[in-house]
């Protein structure tokens, strides 16, 4: 496992690169164009998030493997932090609807549903990590 890249996102163009590097690097490990866009819809909500509530944070991506069952799976992983406000209520910001930014509140729900794996690690006046993985079928 290794760090491939990381992105700071303090502007809308970090939320950009961070897009491009994720679609790029899914593409080089085989993920196919559905899969492509999904782990690109998932980064853009993770950086538009860091963006609106903390301002600054980074975004990481990795190429990631595990033997399963016999097999060699590989897939990417991707580290969103920042050193913001933090989340008070994590069960909250997950329910469907829940928006503080007059959203559809579809955003952290969302990224669940299109990745593998899916944790929060928040602390509020610290910040918030939030790593997700999709695997390769």
């Amino acid at each position: 496992m290794s760090v491939q890249s990381c992105v700071e996102v303090n502007s809308e163009w970090g939320i950009v690169a961070a897009r491009q590097e994720g679609r790029s690097l899914a593409k080089d490990i085989g993920f196919g164009n559905v899969d492509q866009a999904r782990i690109t819809t998932a980064i853009s909500e993770l950086a538009r998030n860091i963006y609106l509530y903390a301002n600054q944070g980074k975004v990481c991506m990795e190429v990631v493997e595990l033997f399963d069952k016999h097999k060699l799976k590989r897939g990417i992983k991707v580290v969103a932090a920042d050193q913001g406000p933090g989340i008070t209520d994590v069960r909250q910001v997950m329910e469907d609807g829940f928006t503080t930014s007059g959203g559809l509140g579809a955003g952290l729900p969302g990224v669940k549903r299109l990745m593998d794996e899916f944790s929060i690690d928040s602390k509020e006046n610290e910040g918030t990590t939030i790593t997700v993985v999709k695997w390769l079928r």
